[in-house]
């Protein structure tokens, strides 16, 4: 229609059809989450709700071992379906019943005018829709929007999937692999990686190249894209311009990501007028995954536990089922490496802080400015003090588990032992955050894979992320892929060194932490820096 008719606005139109289909539970959600919905509800009703996340819980826990016969594992997937299904028609009539919910405007989507309120001149919105036919990209800035076809979803997926199999080739491990054929293989991905990447913004940003400038660059992605790093593409070459070596878009952008243009203008409705929290740090990282730990045995010694980590290798895998096999008979248990950089992230992360506001970090103590919960306190407890909303930044670094068939499980693993050695519940699941306050400035997962999650017709991205938003979180840093610990400790410490001692806003410390990082010869691979992303709110 708009090339039949032009100037008669179904660019306008297209957006905003575009955003009625985006997010919309999401929206919902957001509007709710400032609003404790449970107040007034029947008691029992609320009981029911726990009683049913516990056994959710014990199921899912029981899912991860790897004794499960198929039959097992079917009969438990089954049964984890149903009490899915019984939690959220409790949930919705828990919403059905409260006082509070039921005097909720519930959101619209925005129209174009209101999107562009939200803009100022030094961002630019990247508004995808990927079609069977043709996709279409929208640029949306404070008093301008331009719209323009693309190729199909087929061929955009394609090659935006081939771009990322080459980025994250260092993070595969495969099996029988020599050391030899590992390293042929990751300078054959070398080799092919800029040509991908450059086929790939030329597809999905030379149409806009020339509207771009030095602008922040708001994503709102669609299909495959959602888990594209946009950071990582080389920029656009505009037509005429002298040509130069190609440069990450990061180097010359601010990037953030964004459910659809209508959730940033709720998110900032509903923080409106919000005290910022009083205390400054919240770090919870390197928990205890094993009875066999080290950190065990120095207990029974009655030994100190050590407070620098080991040196470390790779981290490339979020969770391995393993079969240990030492004691005949025994049955499998679930067995999650130590990521030993996690520790030292802390440490820096911590002294950074510190040394920002005048208060030395406490372990396992909230009185002080800054929390620093780490080995057993690196709990399900601390995740769920409701002192940890007391915190401006939270910080949690350890192993993330994303579960693409049933998001709501997808979880941050925290101390899956006590003390003594007993095994305890340690994961801290997408639908329990939801219940969280945590009403932080920022929440970093860092973590492998934090962003992703499944992708739902209508809604996007299903995973942790939101589940932090609902929370409170302001914006959310999250991980697209298996992440190399020791790197992602360097990128950590920088990006607190921008933000808290420098004073960048959080998407600004990122991407200096990350132009930072490309710049450096050890870590230039965008394997290393380009896996963070920010989402939500970049003022």
């Amino acid at each position: 229609m708009r090339r039949d008719n032009p100037g008669q606005g179904y660019d306008a139109l297209a957006v905003e059809n575009n955003e009625r289909a985006r997010a919309r539970n999401m929206l919902e959600l957001l509007t709710e989450a400032g609003v404790d919905i449970r107040q007034g509800v029947d008691a029992a009703l609320l009981e029911r709700e726990r009683t049913l996340s516990r056994r959710l819980n014990a199921r899912a826990q029981l899912l991860t071992r790897s004794d499960n016969s198929p039959e097992q594992a079917a009969a438990l997937k089954e049964e984890i379906s149903a009490l899915e299904n019984e939690y959220q028609q409790t949930q919705v009539e828990i919403r059905r019943t409260s006082p509070r919910y039921a005097a909720l405007t519930q959101p619209q989507p925005l129209r174009l005018g209101e999107i562009q309120r939200q803009l100022d001149e030094e961002t630019v919105v990247l508004e995808y829709s990927l079609g069977d036919e043709r996709s279409f990209l929208w640029a949306i800035t404070h008093n301008s929007l331009t719209s323009h076809e693309l190729p199909g979803r087929e061929q955009i997926e394609q090659a935006a999937q081939r771009a990322l199999g080459l980025l994250t080739a260092r993070g595969r491990l495969l099996k029988a692999e020599t050391a030899a054929q590992r390293r042929a293989r990751l300078a054959e991905a070398g080799a092919q990686l800029p040509e991908a990447v450059r086929r790939l913004s030329q597809t999905l940003l030379s149409p806009v190249a020339a509207e771009l400038g030095n602008k922040r660059l708001a994503i709102v992605a669609d299909g495959a894209l959602q888990y594209l790093p946009f950071a990582a593409l080389p920029a656009p070459q505009t037509k005429g311009a002298s040509q130069r070596p190609p440069r990450p878009l990061i180097a010359d952008h601010e990037i953030v990501n964004l459910p659809s243009a209508s959730t940033l203008a709720v998110q900032r409705r509903e923080q409106a007028g919000r005290q910022t929290a009083p205390k400054t740090l919240a770090v919870i990282a390197d928990p205890v995954f094993s009875a066999s730990d080290d950190r065990m045995k120095s207990l029974a010694l009655g030994s100190p536990q050590a407070d620098s980590a080991p040196v470390g290798v790779e981290a490339t895998r979020i969770i391995e089922h393993l079969a240990e096999n030492s004691t005949a008979g025994a049955a499998p248990k679930l067995v999650i490496p130590r990521l030993p950089f996690t520790r030292r992230e802390a440490d820096q992360i911590v002294a950074i802080a510190s040394s920002s506001s005048g208060s030395s970090g406490s372990s396992g103590s909230s009185g002080a400015e800054i929390l620093k919960a780490v080995d057993f306190k690196a709990n399900r407890q601390v995740a769920f003090d409701p002192e940890l909303s007391q915190y401006r930044y939270v910080h949690f670094a350890t192993h993330g588990l994303i579960d693409s068939e049933r998001p709501g499980l997808s979880a941050l693993a925290l101390s899956l032992v006590d003390e003594q050695g007993r095994p305890q519940d340690g994961f801290l699941r997408a639908y329990e955050i939801y219940n969280l306050n945590l009403p932080a400035d920022l929440v970093v997962l860092s973590a492998c894979q934090t962003g992703l999650g499944k992708d739902v017709k209508g809604e996007g991205l299903v995973g942790l992320t939101r589940g932090f938003m609902y929370a409170g979180a302001a914006r959310v840093v999250v991980s697209l892929w298996n992440v190399n610990d020791k790197a992602t400790s360097e990128l950590m410490a920088k990006f607190y060194q921008k933000m808290l001692k420098e004073g960048q806003r959080p998407a600004a410390a990122l991407r200096s932490a990350q132009v930072e990082m490309w710049r450096s010869s050890q870590w230039q691979s965008p394997y290393f820096w380009a896996a963070f992303t920010l989402q939500g709110e970049w003022r």
